[in-house]
C-alpha cells in the first residue's frame, strides 16, 4: 500500500458509482430476472449478477445469457434481451439499491472543502443521471461522466482525462476512487492517484493484487487518507 503523497495539492476526486458509492445489485438483478423470464430463459441469482458487473450493461446483459463471466450469446438473442433489460432496469432503478455507509456525509465533508468531485461510471446516462438524483447525489458532483459519454470509457484513460481538463487540474492533483480493475487502470493510465474499495464489485480479482496506490474498506477512509497527506 502506498500513502498519498505528503504535502499534496489534490483539487480532483472522481468517484466510480455502482460498487463504489451504491450497492445496486438488488435492482440489476431484479431487471435481468424479468429479461430472461420475458425469454422464458433461465434465471440468475443475485450472487453471480454481483461478480458480473463492472463492464457495462451490454456485457451484464450478456453475462446473464450466457450465464458466463465471457459472455459469448448470439447477436439474435442479444438483440432482443437488451433492449428489455433497458425498460426493466428503468422500472425497477431505485428499489432496492442503497448507498454504503457514510457515502453522503463523506461527500459532504470533501466538498466543503472546496474539492472538486465528480462521478465517472460506464453506467449509461439514461441511469445514471436520474438514480444521482433520486439518491440526493447529484448536488455533490460538478460533473458526472457516463459510459456513454465519450467515444471511451473505463478502463480507457479518456473519462478521467477529460474530467481533469475540464476542471483545469493535473493528473498528479487528481484522485479516481472504485472498487474494480477497470477504474485502477483507468487511473494508472491517465496519471491518477487511485483508491480502491475492497467492498464492491470485482468478481475474481484480489483488489490488492490490482496496482491500486491505497485500498480501503470504509468508505469515510478517504477523510483519514486526505487528514494523513495534509
Amino acid at each position: 500500500m502506498k500513502n498519498l503523497r505528503k504535502n499534496c495539492q489534490l483539487k480532483l476526486i472522481a468517484f466510480d458509482l455502482d460498487g463504489t458509492l451504491l450497492d445496486s445489485v438488488p435492482d440489476l438483478t431484479k431487471a435481468l430476472q424479468l429479461t430472461l423470464a420475458q425469454l422464458d430463459l433461465p434465471t440468475q441469482q443475485q450472487q453471480k449478477v454481483r461478480s458480473w458487473i463492472g463492464n457495462g450493461a451490454r456485457k451484464l446483459v450478456q453475462r446473464a445469457l450466457s450465464g458466463d463471466l465471457k459472455g459469448e450469446v448470439p447477436d439474435e438473442i442479444f438483440a432482443k434481451a437488451y433492449p428489455l433489460f433497458l425498460q426493466h432496469y428503468a422500472n425497477n432503478l431505485n428499489g432496492d439499491s442503497r448507498l454504503y455507509e457514510d457515502v453522503e456525509k463523506t461527500l459532504l465533508t470533501l466538498k466543503n472543502a472546496g474539492i472538486k468531485l465528480a462521478c465517472i461510471t460506464n453506467k449509461p446516462a439514461e441511469f445514471t443521471l436520474p438514480l444521482l438524483d433520486q439518491l440526493g447525489l447529484s448536488k455533490f458532483f460538478s460533473k458526472v461522466v457516463c459510459g456513454d459519454t465519450f467515444e471511451q470509457r473505463k478502463p480507457h484513460p479518456m473519462p478521467l482525462q477529460q474530467v481533469a481538463e475540464y476542471f483545469n487540474v493535473l493528473p498528479e492533483q487528481s484522485i479516481m476512487v472504485g472498487d474494480s480493475v477497470n477504474d485502477i487502470a483507468a487511473a494508472q493510465a491517465a496519471g491518477f492517484y487511485s483508491i480502491c474499495v475492497d467492498y464492491g464489485y470485482h468478481g475474481d480479482d484480489d483488489v490488492h493484487l490490482l496496482g491500486a496506490d491505497v485500498v480501503i474498506s470504509h468508505f469515510s477512509d478517504i477523510q483519514q487518507l486526505l487528514q494523513q497527506a495534509a
